[in-house]
């Protein structure tokens, strides 16, 4: 199983900090590589799943609400990128929100 497979397993689950450290791995290696794009793309995913970790897990909006913008910055990255399996990389983004809304009424 991939990396983004079990990302959108954990997200599914609302384990928010397993999902946070499942794309480090492929984030390094992007940055190692001086692939910036797809770092940032990815670091955006990170984001989305820590800000959830905050408010979900560790009880914290207010540091979700520092998060959350990160991921909403980098999302255009997406589109500029070509991950292998792109459209689980999309569907990660919209289940991020989808859980957002789900759990987050401000």
């Amino acid at each position: 199983m991939e990396a983004i497979d079990k990302f959108i397993k954990a997200i599914k689950e609302h384990n928010f900090i397993q999902a946070h450290e499942l794309l480090e791995e492929d984030w390094k290696e992007y940055k190692k590589q001086g692939l910036k794009k797809e770092a940032k793309a990815l670091q955006g995913l990170i984001n989305a799943a820590t800000a959830l970790a905050l408010f979900y897990n560790k009880k914290r909006p207010e540091g979700f609400k520092k998060v959350w913008p990160v991921y909403l910055k980098y999302k255009p990255l997406l589109k500029q990128v070509s991950f292998k399996n792109m459209p689980k990389y999309y569907y990660a983004s919209i289940l991020l929100e989808e859980k957002k809304e789900e759990l987050i009424n401000f």
